[in-house]
């Protein structure tokens, strides 16, 4: 790896010099744009709309429009800004790392102690660990004033460049202030689901399929070239899924079940619980739900109470037929009785 920034950590009056490095790395397959008929390359020319003339990099300025007016900022300008001057990651504050929001990471960096003791770095490592806390720092890179998050992994400071407050949008979706009724049997057979497919977060496991499949496909042409047959390269064309909307949520997510358990999961949670819970829903607001308790559905306890009503029809002139039975040995028996005793 190659730093691209060297500067010191502020931390008080204690300063830490460090090296900055990329912390990540893009994997992916680089392809370049060529003309379609004949393969030639295609480049991008900095050109001047005025003159006309193609401009080297290093003669081409910074520019801000306002109002019809343009104001043009020369290189040397823009380093006089005291800011960009600075070679300070400056500590501003320690706080909880939950309560910094992951919609503000950036760009992550490794830190690398520059002095030829480390015991600086080390000690600023400890106070991090001993405090569970994370430094909220500022500073300057590449023409920008940062915020960011100094943190430990694996023994190494990083620094995480955060995003301003007002550079994180507010979402704002009309559809989301409709009111929308949750029945409490789809928000169980939701959680059912969700602990199906639950585990431990594993990075190693997931790879980046486009890629693996691009890499294939280029192995492919250059064994076949013209005669590429891509059908024979992936096989058959992947049905479409995802497509539309769904419209029997309950039906989704017994399926999901059934196919994540084997079947035979989703059929059992479909047939536990009230009779009436399907007509129990409850608004999306938060509220408990007790997994443990079970809830029929109507279809359910129709057909229950059928069977019974069949059972207890078929019982009926056996326990009949039983009393008269039992009747009449009473009535035989004392008049049996009366006949010993004459």
């Amino acid at each position: 790896m190659r730093a691209i920034w060297k500067g010191a950590i502020a931390f008080g009056l204690v300063n830490v010099p460090v090296k900055v490095y990329s912390a990540t790395e893009d994997h992916d397959i680089g392809l370049h744009q060529v003309h379609g008929a004949d393969g030639g390359r295609i480049r991008y020319q900095r050109r001047c709309e005025v003159c006309g003339e193609i401009v080297d990099y290093a003669d081409i300025d910074k520019a801000y429009e306002e109002d019809g007016r343009t104001v043009i900022l020369t290189r040397d300008e823009l380093k006089s800004i005291p800011a960009e001057s600075s070679h300070e990651i400056e500590v501003v504050q320690f706080v909880p790392s939950e309560q910094l929001d992951p919609m503000m990471f950036e760009k992550s960096y490794y830190l690398e102690p520059d002095s030829k003791s480390p015991k600086a770095y080390v000690l600023l490592r400890r106070a991090l660990e001993d405090t569970d806390r994370v430094a909220v720092v500022q500073f300057a890179l590449r023409e920008k004033t940062r915020l960011g998050a100094l943190r430990i992994k694996d023994d190494v400071l990083v620094l995480q460049s955060l995003l301003w407050a007002d550079e994180v949008r507010e979402p704002a979706f009309p559809a989301l202030e409709a009111t929308v009724r949750i029945s409490a049997q789809e928000r169980e057979m939701s959680a059912a689901l969700v602990d199906s497919m639950a585990g431990d977060f594993e990075p190693g496991q997931f790879t980046d399929d486009y890629q693996v499949q691009l890499r294939k496909l280029i192995d492919a042409k250059i064994e076949q070239g013209e005669s590429l047959d891509t059908e024979q390269t992936f096989g058959a064309e992947a049905a479409e899924t995802g497509q539309g909307e769904v419209i029997d949520l309950m039906e989704a997510l017994k399926r999901s079940l059934e196919k994540k358990r084997g079947g035979g999961a989703a059929k059992a949670a479909s047939e536990s619980g009230a009779a009436d819970s399907a007509d129990a829903d409850t608004d999306e607001a938060p509220a408990k739900t007790t997994r443990a308790k079970a809830s029929t559905p109507r279809s359910t306890a129709t057909a229950a109470k059928a069977t019974a009503a069949k059972t207890t029809a078929a019982k009926t002139p056996a326990k009949t037929a039983s009393k008269a039975a039992a009747a009449e040995t009473a009535v035989k028996e004392p008049a049996k009785s009366r006949r010993k005793g004459a």
